[in-house]
């Protein structure tokens, strides 16, 4: 692995620095929206993606599921744009509060719990839950492991003044195995043209696993750092 590396209290994208992204900064900023309304606006486009989860295993035609695996995918996507722009128009746009750093960690956690819960109720089965070391509810473990690489990171920050965005399975990571293996959920469900409940959708399983080991393996990375942090030199 690499070596980790840390930063501020703002995680470093490259997403930031393009064109894009600074002329949709510039058209938010002046449009007067506040960048705590951006953040709280991330937990209605999770809210979507939740829906979409919770919605798919009830279409009768698999060409209904397919456009709500498609929209989960994009309110996924919809919550990180939420995210990179919230930063922007704070920062770049000089519109930064005392109530900043409130909204910009709060609406996340609640956002990954809504989308990987929803994630983990959309296989086909028993609602959510996985063989794997028994009856494991996957959905919720992710989302529980998900708070726990938040809460490390900010412990290290509490402790050490730094914190640190390292991986393999950060908010970014874990968000893109899902888009992919919700596109992949809808490839199946083209492909076999079949209805969910007649499906046993692989792509989003798969991705659920990904994100369980993914983020056990983060949460073990980020409290090593911590420790070492903390030891004299």
């Amino acid at each position: 692995m690499d070596t980790p590396k840390d930063h501020g209290p703002r995680r470093e994208l490259k997403s930031r620095n393009t064109a894009w992204a600074r002329a949709l900064a510039r058209v938010l900023c002046a449009s007067g929206i506040s960048p705590n309304a951006i953040s709280v606006l991330s937990i209605v486009c999770a809210a979507g993606a939740m829906t979409c989860f919770l919605l798919a295993p009830e279409m009768k035609t698999f060409s209904s599921a397919i456009l709500l695996w498609i929209g989960a995918a994009a309110c996924i996507q919809s919550r990180l744009m939420c995210n990179l722009m919230d930063g922007m128009v704070a920062v770049e746009g000089g519109k930064a509060s005392a109530t900043g750093p409130i909204y910009n960690e709060a609406p996340d956690r609640v956002a990954d719990v809504l989308i990987l819960v929803g994630a983990g109720y959309s296989t086909n089965v028993e609602p959510g839950v996985i063989k794997l070391f028994g009856e494991l509810p996957l959905g919720w473990a992710c989302a529980v492991l998900a708070m726990g690489t938040a809460y490390l990171r900010l412990l290290q920050g509490t402790l050490t003044g730094r914190q640190s965005f390292m991986g393999p399975m950060a908010k970014q990571h874990r968000m893109a195995v899902l888009t992919i293996g919700t596109l992949v959920a809808g490839a199946e469900q083209f492909w076999r043209s079949a209805r969910v409940a007649d499906a046993d959708i692989l792509g989003i399983k798969c991705a659920l696993v990904v994100i369980l080991v993914g983020a056990i393996i983060t949460c073990i990375r980020r409290l090593l750092l911590i420790v070492r942090q903390l030891r004299p030199a």
